[in-house]
């Protein structure tokens, strides 16, 4: 993940990172690092499975749903079983409730739904991830510029997320 306060963009290894002993500058690491929490840790349902030596995979929430961030050394963990399986289930209960499941393989960004996974390719900070829907069933997905999207929904055509 991008650490502003670093200048470390995303899907690069922070400098201070030592694989295997953990961060060299943990006494003094950035707020935003310090306030960090993957959902492994702070969510007792999700279990040991999903620890992130072990699944390649780091949990974090967004302001709209679940985000699954694969290690890059990893890139199709999140489609071996049991995450698979977990991974639609969530993209299930997120269809029920208005809520997106997006799996990030280091910049490329995969919407999941029960039935579809959307590779959307980069998606940028000045961009928005918006969902064409029949009912709750998402049945498209497409990426747009903020400005785009801010002139499009006040129309009301779909679903976003941000």
């Amino acid at each position: 993940m991008a650490i502003e306060a670093l200048a470390k963009p995303a899907s690069t290894w922070c400098a201070h990172c030592k694989p295997g002993r953990g961060c060299a500058i943990y006494d003094r690491r950035p707020a935003e690092c310090a306030a960090f929490a993957c959902l492994w840790l702070v969510n007792d349902l999700v279990d040991e499975r999903w620890k992130p030596n072990r699944s390649k995979l780091v949990l974090t929430t967004s302001e709209d749903g679940l985000e699954i961030r694969c290690d890059p050394g990893s890139p199709n963990a999140w489609r071996r079983e049991p995450y698979a399986s977990e991974i639609r289930a969530w993209a299930e209960e997120g269809e029920r409730n208005d809520m997106t499941v997006v799996v990030i393989v280091g910049q490329r960004v995969i919407l999941i739904t029960p039935e579809h996974e959307f590779d959307l390719g980069i998606v940028g900070p000045d961009e928005r991830i918006v969902r064409e829907l029949e009912g709750a069933k998402v049945v498209g997905a497409t990426v747009m510029k903020v400005g785009e999207f801010d002139a499009w929904s006040k129309i009301g055509k779909a679903g976003s997320t941000g």
